[in-house]
């Protein structure tokens, strides 16, 4: 019981240094771009997992064997490069309230392939605070309509916008499911591909690797894309980069390697759940940073949530 709440508090750490992370890149990303932020955090992020794994295991290099490679690489570019692009493609393209509204389906798609392919088997209890937990979260998400991300939505035709919200819908969906079937990718290399199951990998190692693939991946599209002058530009901008370096040490190295403690001590769905709780999360944050407040509905939603992240707890 003690190992299965020590998996769920990281979890909802996790999710708690993602939502400062968020603040952070967004910040960043109105001086630099997007592109630059998410190519510079993850470079950020593997120097800092390698930079501790000497500290903390004396070695640079993970021990681990080709089929952990090949999982934990597996679930980084799933999750952190396939899953990350096409969130923030679906921000682009539809929004961020659609977006996170179509996010809510990866604890779902988690808890299905966990059972699939590590037979992981979840109560009825935590099951129902699964869904207490995601209803909560929808109702935070639909508080509010989008506002215009693109500088020319009301300049677009009907069709234009059809075509907009059907591809940012597929790829909401593909974030999503990028981002669950990541990490149940990433506990089969951390305990189904050790070669002594009862040896599992450290979850800074799994952390690493994941991050470093994830990082070639990234940087692979990048470079295909032709967008490396837009990144040698972002670099210039000091202030840019301060950000998004603090957002890299508290989201990609912090808050990624809590996530990997947490598939390591719960099950994934479990995990999965209370690392989805950012929109419940930011609504405090921004009222301390920028004064908006939510209505009724974000309240309600919030304490919904709360609800069943207690239920999970108990489970």
């Amino acid at each position: 019981m003690a190992i299965q709440l020590l998996g769920e508090a990281a979890a909802v750490t996790t999710s708690t240094l993602w939502t400062g992370n968020s603040i952070l890149f967004t910040a960043a990303g109105k001086r630099i771009g997007p592109i630059s932020v998410n190519a510079i955090r993850i470079v950020i992020a593997v120097a800092l997992l390698s930079t501790a794994h000497i500290i903390f295991l004396g070695t640079v290099i993970p021990a681990a064997n080709s089929d952990q490679w090949f999982w934990l690489g597996l679930s980084g570019v799933v999750g952190l490069g396939i899953g990350d692009f096409a969130l923030f493609s679906a921000f682009v393209l539809i929004g961020p309230r659609k977006s996170l509204l179509l996010m809510s389906i990866a604890p779902i798609v988690s808890v299905i392939f966990s059972y699939i392919i590590l037979g992981e088997v979840l109560g009825l209890l935590v099951l129902a605070g699964i869904g207490v937990t995601l209803a909560g979260i929808i109702i935070v998400i639909l508080e509010r309509e989008d506002r215009g991300i693109l500088p020319n939505n009301g300049n677009m035709g009907k069709d234009s916008k059809k075509e907009r919200n059907v591809l940012g819908i597929a790829l909401g969906i593909v974030g999503a499911v990028g981002q669950g079937l990541g990490l149940v990718f990433a506990k089969y290399g951390i305990f189904n591909a050790a070669d002594d199951i009862s040896q599992p990998l450290d979850s800074l190692s799994a952390t690493l690797m994941r991050m470093l693939i994830g990082a070639i991946f990234v940087w692979i599209v990048i470079t295909c894309w032709g967008r490396l002058p837009e990144i040698r530009k972002g670099i210039t901008d000091r202030r840019g980069v301060k950000l998004t370096s603090a957002g890299a040490f508290i989201g990609p190295f912090l808050g990624v390697w809590l996530s990997m403690v947490a598939i390591s001590y719960t099950e994934v769905g479990i995990a999965m759940t209370l690392m989805s709780l950012m929109p419940v999360m930011i609504i405090p944050v921004v009222w301390a940073l920028y004064r908006e407040k939510t209505n009724w509905r974000g309240i309600t939603g919030a304490m919904v949530a709360v609800i069943g992240v207690a239920i999970i707890f108990l489970g």
